[in-house]
């Protein structure tokens, strides 16, 4: 009989460190989980106080800063990050985004890993040329092109066909065009909005991606001749990662959605109704129910209040009636795993 997962310490691909800036000129930030994770995307928010999310990855440089809640494009002049370790990161600058004296943040890190490139006349995979980083293990990969203005697609090196993607105009403003599963080829979301789904065939060529190759379309947003893009792109993996959907009930013994390991981090968002994206994760909220909430399209502070959530052996429930999570509206989200829920000698995981 095949193990139930081939990950049996998540930590060692995604990790939530908690810190406190010190208001200096540089700080080290280390996880706590694996201690030889070393991330290669990494989102910090300051918690205590309003402030813009800031996301950089290994593949464009530590010093090349986005903001997933706005549409500016990638911006070196921040400075407010240093380096990629190898247990955690290092900020480089006092400057109250990220490293505030007496303020509070959260530093979210997915590890990729492996340098991956593909010259698309070459292999004859993809219309056009990719380069990045990917863990096949993992089910993630960064990955950059060049626009067309013209239907294409791109190799993208997981080996599985991606749930979830998100991307971003590194060279102009732009909406980070977000795909999900079950949002379907035709429709799209904007992780820096709080907008519903819209149809259009510009986003993906109502194409859905393979094992092999990722589909856009002419959108300017992710396709503009000459531009440089970003994407991260997320495939599941058994008792590590999932990204599916719900329908909310409005109740506030809500629904219950299986995962298949005990989560350490969600993200949720309604398809058919405007509202925010909504992150918890246990770091921030050790005990259940969750409600340390953050907004991934909004620069506001940790509110403590609604979006209650049971992070369970198995999955999660949902405890409140708010609109961002538990409507009677459906809902997308995407998990990544504290434990499995049960290992690959059959350790089972337990709630909290």
């Amino acid at each position: 009989m095949a193990a139930y997962t081939t990950i049996d310490d998540p930590s060692a691909y995604f990790q939530t460190a908690i810190y406190t800036g010190n208001g200096g000129s540089s700080q080290a930030v280390t996880f706590d989980g694996n201690s030889d994770m070393q991330p290669d995307w990494l989102w910090l928010k300051v918690r205590s106080h309003g402030g813009n999310h800031f996301a950089y990855d290994s593949v464009r440089g530590a010093t090349k800063a986005l903001v997933p809640n706005d549409t500016d494009s990638e911006d070196t002049s921040y400075g407010y990050f240093s380096s990629f370790d190898s247990d955690g990161f290092t900020l480089g600058s006092s400057d109250n985004n990220v490293n505030g004296s007496g303020r509070t943040y959260v530093g979210w890190g997915w590890k990729a890993g492996t340098s991956f490139t593909n010259d698309a006349s070459s292999t004859s995979v993809g219309s056009i040329d990719s380069a990045g980083s990917v863990n096949t293990d993992a089910g993630f990969s960064i990955m950059t092109y060049t626009g067309t203005g013209s239907n294409a697609t791109f190799a993208h090196g997981l080996g599985a066909v991606p749930k979830m993607a998100i991307f971003k105009d590194r060279s102009s403003t732009g909406y980070w065009m977000t795909y999900h599963q079950a949002v379907g080829n035709g429709a799209n979301l904007v992780l820096n909005t709080s907008d519903a789904s819209s149809a259009a065939s510009v986003w993906w060529n109502s194409t859905s991606p393979t094992s092999s190759v990722f589909s856009i379309g002419t959108s300017n947003n992710i396709n503009v001749s000459g531009r440089n893009y970003v994407g991260y792109l997320f495939a599941d993996v058994k008792g590590y990662s999932k990204f599916g959907s719900y329908t909310g009930n409005g109740n506030a013994n809500g629904a219950f959605i299986y995962t298949g390991f005990k989560p350490a981090w969600i993200m949720i968002k309604g398809t058919n109704i405007a509202r925010n994206w909504g992150i918890n994760d246990t770091k921030r909220s050790p005990i259940n129910q969750t409600q340390d909430s953050l907004y991934a399209n909004v620069a506001d502070a940790e509110t403590g209040s609604g979006n209650y959530i049971d992070f369970l052996s198995n999955g999660f429930k949902l405890r409140d009636t708010a609109l961002t999570m538990n409507g009677a509206y459906n809902y997308i989200y995407m998990a990544f795993a504290e434990n499995p829920f049960v290992t690959s000698t059959g350790v089972p995981a337990t709630a909290r």
